[in-house]
């Protein structure tokens, strides 16, 4: 069995970053080998992932299968950007100054052949809640098992032992969300903003968050391993959607319902409040896989 990269089940950490890099023309093997090589020294866990065009070029026969670039969403009441891009990198520690170690070490040997595009960090908010004071993953697999189930391409397959993944970097308006009474900000999300309880029957929306993303197909749950976080300033805030899932097509059916593209034509009614302004889909190779680049 092939080993995923630690960083992506290690949890409890309240200070992450991400980079994400473009490559205009080609990045040289070496220079791939000497930022993940930097990033197994460093104290952090360092995941990295990369593009479809960059991981084809890299190890082409270890594609899962259906892994391309994200496409823009042209809903009925709001699009959603394809930023696709060609590394990133997601660091996270308990410690600032160990993120930030590894942050800059991993970027002075990336830039010097891409183009640094993303460059956010990102924190714990209070009890693991998004910025709209709603417990955040309440919808993740609970166990280990369950998690890995969810997130990693499974034996025997192209790119085993690794993950699909989907980000997005989105803005809140959270004066107009706040701006709601607390039973209607319960009814945009689909939960109960104290205890992350789901609503249940006719006080379920059909708009709600959870009523668009808890989806099935052919009795199958779409379920994903999400490892989103804050991030923020006065000017800017809003979450960086990080999941992780064992194949593309449970992100294009989740998004689908959200932007209303389904046969229900119900779009979710968190989209307005929140805007993404970023979309990219990234391969996470398994360890074993990620070695090809040290050579």
């Amino acid at each position: 069995m092939n080993t995923p990269q630690q960083g992506i089940f290690v949890e409890g950490n309240r200070y992450l970053h991400v980079l994400e890099y473009s490559v205009q023309s080609t990045v040289s093997p070496g220079r791939l080998g000497q930022a993940v090589a930097a990033g197994r020294k460093c104290k952090a866990q360092v995941v990295f992932a990369f593009g479809p065009q960059m991981w084809a070029q890299v190890a082409h026969d270890k594609m899962p299968s259906g892994f391309t670039d994200f496409q823009p969403l042209n809903g009925p009441k709001m699009k959603a950007p394809a930023t696709q891009r060609d590394i990133m990198v997601w660091i996270h520690s308990a410690e600032h100054d160990d993120v930030l170690d590894a942050v800059l070490a991993i970027d002075a040997i990336l830039s010097q052949e891409t183009q640094r595009e993303l460059d956010i960090p990102g924190f714990v908010y209070q009890d693991s809640r998004d910025l709209t004071g709603f417990i955040d993953g309440s919808a993740n697999p609970k166990d280990d098992e369950a998690k890995r189930e969810a997130a990693l391409v499974p034996d025997g397959r192209p790119g085993a032992g690794g993950a699909i993944v989907f980000s997005q970097k989105w803005n809140h308006n959270l004066p107009k969300f706040n701006a709601l009474p607390v039973t209607d900000q319960e009814r945009v999300i689909g939960r109960t903003k104290e205890d992350s309880i789901e609503l249940e029957g006719d006080a379920q929306p059909s708009d709600s968050h959870v009523s668009r993303t808890d989806l099935k197909v052919d009795g199958i749950a779409q379920k994903m391993y999400r490892r989103s976080f804050p991030y923020g300033t006065a000017g800017e805030h809003g979450l960086y959607f990080l999941a992780f899932a064992c194949e593309q097509s449970r992100f294009e059916t989740v998004l689908a319902s959200m932007w209303g593209m389904d046969d229900s034509a119900i779009t979710d009614h968190l989209l307005n409040f929140s805007t993404p302004v970023t979309g990219s889909y990234w391969f996470t190779p398994c360890e074993e896989d990620l070695d090809i680049v040290l050579v």
